[in-house]
């Protein structure tokens, strides 16, 4: 099967990248502010260490790609990625969570959500999708991520995923 393209969107937040862009800018102003103080002790560096981190933040974590082919759906946030063939998605739904754990942050968190394992790539004010896996990733059981359009991407998915049961049975 070759991998054409069946759908592809980036999902982005201004709120969520001016949150961490103030996080940066704040933890950076302390930092600096202690040592021109004269004050460089432990405190300053955990203070330049978590601007560090809210720089990492607020660059790699502005826009999730999701990219859904003949073969998988592929997770792409920034540095880091997560591909799910299609042969192990169990199930997929509209991803109902408990309202802590739903504005729990921005990003990718790992989770246990009802007794199941989950890797989530998402941001605070956009719905998620899950994907359920027949087989385990590691721990990781089940995937969730936001999207701007739910509805179609859970249509897409369970047709790529028809199309390829079809296509199987008739080899």
């Amino acid at each position: 099967m070759h991998n054409n393209f069946r759908y592809y969107e980036e999902v982005s937040s201004t709120r969520t990248n001016a949150l961490f862009l103030a996080l940066t800018f704040l933890f950076f102003w302390l930092f600096i502010w202690r040592v021109k103080k004269g004050k460089k002790g432990h405190l300053a560096m955990a203070l330049f260490c978590l601007g560090l981190f809210f720089l990492f933040y607020a660059v790699n974590y502005r826009t999730l790609i999701i990219t859904l082919t003949s073969e998988s759906l592929h997770l792409r946030f920034g540095i880091f990625s997560w591909q799910v063939p299609l042969d192990n998605v169990e199930a997929c739904q509209l991803d109902e969570v408990p309202w802590l754990k739903r504005f729990g942050g921005a990003g990718i968190h790992f989770m246990s959500i009802r007794k199941r394992y989950r890797a989530s790539f998402n941001f605070l004010e956009h719905p998620r999708v899950v994907i359920a896996l027949k087989e385990k990733v590691g721990p990781v059981q089940d995937i969730s991520f936001s999207t701007c359009r739910p509805e179609e991407v859970l249509r897409m998915i369970r047709e790529a995923i028809s199309a390829r049961q079809i296509a199987k049975t008739a080899t």
